[in-house]
């Protein structure tokens, strides 16, 4: 009998963290750039690394692209839309396994028909939802209109600040949407909170698990002196608590 599961995803930033993030048990990674706007776009040549490095260790699935062209709120422009499918074929043909979304309407609720527009350049690589559902006008509200159109998993926070604070609604997105959505909780996660998600009945977890590195004074030019990078022993401490809280909701019985 399998053992019980709770996935734990990794937001990284460079070809180290792909490889941290495959040594310590991740389920997969967002590959991503600048985590502190919220993440947006990664180079192709980082999709293409990442791509290598999961082929290498022969683990599946283990890719997924955000998609992102700026900051500054999810709703986008024609020229902005159409870049995004631009960006998530090229995420296909270098061989992600699947993309990472999202786009809203001026009055707060989701852009479907930007969605659809995503989901058919996808093809057939999963597609999950980002947290644009917790910058909606009705964050529940969102994330019940995703099943059936092609959407895989929903990243979201319960549409609080953080997933401590957004376990209620956490819990009403899990009530909605049932078994037709994954519904994967990131926002603010530590190691400590991820018993309490596996509690609400998450599919998943996701967390950037960063800390801060410095090589070097960034200097006139170079920006704050520090940079992001993944901290292997924070992912281990992640993979190791969802697991046990897995392996605990089975016993209970939940």
């Amino acid at each position: 009998m399998p053992s019980p599961q709770l996935p734990v995803e990794i937001a990284v930033q460079d070809s180290a963290g792909v490889r941290i993030a495959l040594d310590a048990g991740a389920a997969r990674v967002e590959l991503c750039q600048a985590l502190a706007l919220g993440g947006l776009t990664p180079s192709a040549g980082l999709v293409e690394a990442a791509v290598e490095a999961a082929r290498s260790a022969g683990t599946a699935g283990f890719v997924h692209v955000l998609v992102r062209p700026r900051g500054g709120g999810f709703v986008y422009d024609a020229d902005e839309r159409a870049d995004i499918v631009r960006e998530i074929r090229a995420a296909a043909r270098l061989g992600a396994d699947g993309v990472v979304v999202g786009a809203l309407a001026e009055d707060g609720a989701l852009d479907l028909e930007a969605l659809a527009r995503f989901v058919d350049a996808a093809g057939g690589l999963d597609v999950t939802v980002h947290r644009a559902v917790d910058a909606a006008a009705d964050p529940v509200a969102a994330v019940s209109a995703l099943p059936g159109r092609g959407i895989r998993r929903v990243l979201t926070s319960g549409g609080a600040p953080d997933c401590r604070r957004g376990l209620p609604g956490l819990e009403r997105m899990r009530a909605a949407v049932g078994d037709d959505l994954e519904l994967m909780a990131g926002g603010g996660v530590r190691v400590e909170d991820i018993r309490a998600l596996a509690s609400a009945r998450v599919d998943a977890v996701h967390l950037s698990a960063r800390r801060t590195e410095i090589r070097g004074a960034g200097g006139p030019g170079g920006g704050v002196d520090g940079f992001d990078a993944t901290d292997g022993a924070l992912v281990a401490a992640a993979v190791a608590a969802a697991a046990a809280a897995a392996v605990e909701l089975t016993e209970a019985g939940a």
